[in-house]
């Protein structure tokens, strides 16, 4: 089993507990008695090693090292087997995370010993136990062995008693969004389904209709699930279509209660709310599982508890889980009261409040619903967290075995990564969003202004024997001619970064791309700290010409090895839109206890600056305005008529054998007293091109968070929220306004 003592780091909640150790363990506590004056001190300092040997093992959690110390008549008198099931017994009924001792006196003769200690047992559910006992010792073939007996552990387990712990749960804190609406609680909530064949066929306008207002699905949506072909024939089977909460329900029970196909079922639940909104950022709460239960017990926790898992659960456990309480008893062998050796109260738990706009987050996940990938939504000025989507995702209320509507074992084997939050964790090629970092470095080396020209065509031979191309070829569109740095950027003509790549490899800046995207916040966690993160990765091109000068190409239109997670891009997108501060991102506002007193806080945290001039920064922004803004543009038919501002980036980027991986980033700039502005960052995995999907998906956020509405229809949608399965059959190819060669349909790099 674990030690116990291993455990200690784990244990700052159970502070309280440690004040109780006045005493440094196996230090002496009061002069050694020796009544027989042939017995010398050496001897009496043996007789102690041995003891102290013991009882160290025993803070150790070395059960099986404590028995080889017994003597023989002990190890004849009691197996190995049940001498470890009685100290793991108390270890575990008691919640022992740790034992401290003293020596009293000791008494020795030539081969018999006697120590008299006190032994406190520390429990991380009633606190500290001090008890006075005694062990005997034999000196068998040179060494001292221990007669044992119950009482080494307690004098009142004599005589075959045991403990028992009567426990008492304080609850578990809620999780709260930024406005203060709970997303988690421990609370009664229902399971709702229905039985389509049962339905009567005048009772579906009125189910559809309620059920959108309880569950948050549209009435299409729902049609979707219940229905299996165009002639909205019922399905034959139970479909569940959500949980909520009691209350919700309730409110609408004389409605609802009466359909005719209609299930529900009442539960009590850690319930997650707007249909388990951000599983990868709040987690769930599970079994612990088997190969940690050692490491919990001596905190607390029974084996068949539950705790946070993933995400905010698991981040904030010591809070949401409050301090267990409880009485410790000794029973007889007849599983009597015989005393109670200890008690403590239960204290209330904390309650997290997140930054997370809990209406914002629902939408971000149904807005990437049927793709993998991930969308993070930040503050642009702050690094506030307000919706951070992960795809494909997973319902946190199925979790709970009592829902009957759970369905947790169809996510495993986890094929899908559903578990898996590709925002933070997830660390993909940028490709063309990488573009602004080769800009600043061309800008910032000096070798480039934004006037700079270069003719942008459909390949590019700058390195000899090696042809690159522009995205236009594969489409079969024109090349786009003369360029400036800014047009460039707007257009994202690769052989113009194919060009700064190699310039200022050549020129003696070959890690100025590298140093500029470290610049950035690339190559090493953003700082966030309630959730796991990947470093990404920046590397510099090789000092060998030969190969570096590719990789230098490589890595200016954000390929080669560059990998970036979409939390790192919202940041940097979100820097660029703020004057240039990198600002640690933040999901947890502050912890409250029970009272509404702030225990922890966290404060806005700026990491860095982006090694951009201002000048520099300004052409930068005008060329991701001009992204959006500019028929030519490669974002430009995506933001039609959006009033809001935007500057963003479009990024297609390749994966060897897969289809590439399509990115938006960009911030906005409304300057609204009422709202903040943000900066989105969307990833959407091996689909295609970044301004066919990713920017709809950026559009679709932002109109939410700045209007209320999704705004345009998806063009793979055949209503909102429901897949067109054909748009992926036969996708339009591009057309093009022959007299002025802008693209009526751009799905572009």
């Amino acid at each position: 089993m674990e030690p116990i003592k291993k455990t200690l780091s784990l244990l700052l909640v159970f502070a309280f507990v440690l004040s109780a150790c006045g005493q440094s363990q196996g230090t002496p506590a009061e002069p050694t008695g020796l009544p027989d004056p042939g017995i010398t001190q050496s001897a009496v300092s043996v007789v102690e090693d041995a003891i102290k040997a013991y009882l160290d093992a025993w803070n150790e959690g070395d059960y099986a090292g404590m028995y080889a110390m017994l003597t023989t008549l002990s190890r004849d008198s009691i197996s190995q087997d049940d001498f470890i099931a009685r100290y793991t017994h108390v270890e575990q009924a008691a919640n022992l995370f740790q034992v401290d001792y003293n020596i009293l006196q000791t008494y020795t003769t030539a081969s018999t010993g006697q120590v008299a200690y006190r032994a406190t047992l520390h429990s991380a559910i009633v606190g500290a136990i001090p008890r006075d006992t005694t062990a005997n010792l034999s000196l068998e073939n040179g060494e001292w062995k221990i007669a044992w007996d119950d009482t080494l552990i307690l004098p009142e387990l004599a005589g075959g008693n045991t403990l028992s712990m009567e426990r008492f749960e304080p609850g578990r804190g809620n999780i709260y969004d930024n406005d203060g609406d709970t997303m988690a609680a421990s609370t009664e909530a229902v399971a709702i389904g229905v039985y389509p064949y049962l339905m009567l066929e005048d009772e579906w306008p009125g189910f559809l209709s309620q059920m959108a207002r309880l569950t948050g699905l549209t009435i299409d949506q729902l049609e979707d699930l219940v229905f299996i072909d165009e002639d909205f024939t019922p399905s034959g089977d139970y479909v569940a279509l959500g949980e909520v909460s009691a209350d919700a329900f309730n409110a609408v029970f004389d409605a609802v209660s009466g359909f005719s196909g209609i299930r529900y079922s009442y539960y009590d639940t850690r319930f997650y709310f707007d249909g388990g909104a951000a599983p990868h950022s709040l987690g769930y709460v599970g079994a612990i599982p088997a190969e940690e239960v050692d490491d919990y017990i001596p905190r607390g926790y029974q084996s068949d508890d539950r705790i946070g898992r993933q995400g905010v659960e698991a981040w904030g456990e010591e809070y949401l889980a409050g301090t267990r309480g409880g009485i410790l008893y000794v029973l007889n062998p007849q599983g009597q009261v015989v005393t109670q050796l200890a008690t403590a109260q239960a204290q209330a738990p904390d309650s997290i409040y997140t930054t997370l706009d809990a209406d914002l987050q629902a939408r971000a996940q149904e807005a990437i619903k049927d793709f993998n990938g991930a969308i993070v939504v930040l503050e642009r000025d702050t690094g506030r967290i307000l919706a951070m989507a992960s795809s494909p995702a997973f319902n946190p209320n199925w979790a709970d075995f009592n829902n009957f509507n759970e369905d947790w074992n169809s996510y495993f084997p986890d094929d899908a990564r559903r578990f898996f939050n590709r925002a933070t964790q997830g660390q993909y090629p940028p490709g063309s969003i990488f573009k602004v970092i080769s800009m600043a470095a061309a800008l910032e080396t000096g070798l480039y202004q934004a006037d700079s020209v270069l003719d942008c065509q459909l390949t590019w031979n700058g390195l000899p024997g090696i042809e690159l191309e522009d995205w236009r070829l594969a489409k079969e569109l024109p090349a786009s001619g003369p360029l400036d740095l800014q047009e460039g950027l707007m257009r994202s003509c690769n052989p113009w970064f194919y060009e700064i790549g190699l310039a200022l490899y050549d020129n003696e800046y070959q890690t100025a791309i590298a140093d500029m995207a470290r610049g950035f916040g690339l190559g090493s966690p953003t700082g966030l700290l309630s959730l796991g993160e990947e470093a990404g990765q920046i590397e510099d091109p090789n000092g060998d010409p030969t190969v570096g000068r590719l990789e230098a190409v490589q890595q200016s239109i954000g390929q080669h090895t560059t990998l970036v997670t979409p939390l790192q891009a919202a940041v940097y997108a979100a820097a660029m839109g703020n004057g240039g501060t990198l600002y640690q991102p933040y999901l947890i506002d502050r912890v409250e206890n029970i009272n509404g007193q702030a225990i922890l806080n966290f404060e806005l945290t700026a990491t860095g600056q982006l090694p951009v001039s201002p000048e520099n920064l300004t052409i930068i922004q005008t060329a991701m305005r001009m992204v959006v803004n500019d028929p030519r543009g490669t974002a430009y038919n995506r933001f039609l008529n959006f009033s809001v501002p935007v500057y963003g980036k479009t990024g297609t980027a390749s994966v060897e054998g897969l289809d590439p991986h399509g990115w938006f980033i960009g911030y906005t700039d409304a300057n609204r007293e009422d709202l903040p502005d943000i900066a989105i960052a969307v990833l959407v995995e091996n689909i295609g091109d970044g301004s066919e999907f990713a920017a709809p998906m950026f559009r679709r956020v932002a109109s939410y968070y700045f209007f209320g509405n999704a705004g345009p229809l998806y063009p793979w949608e055949s209503s909102f929220g429901v897949l067109n399965p054909a748009y992926f059959e036969d996708t339009p190819e591009d057309s093009t306004d022959e007299a002025t060669g802008q693209l009526l349909l751009d799905p572009l790099n």
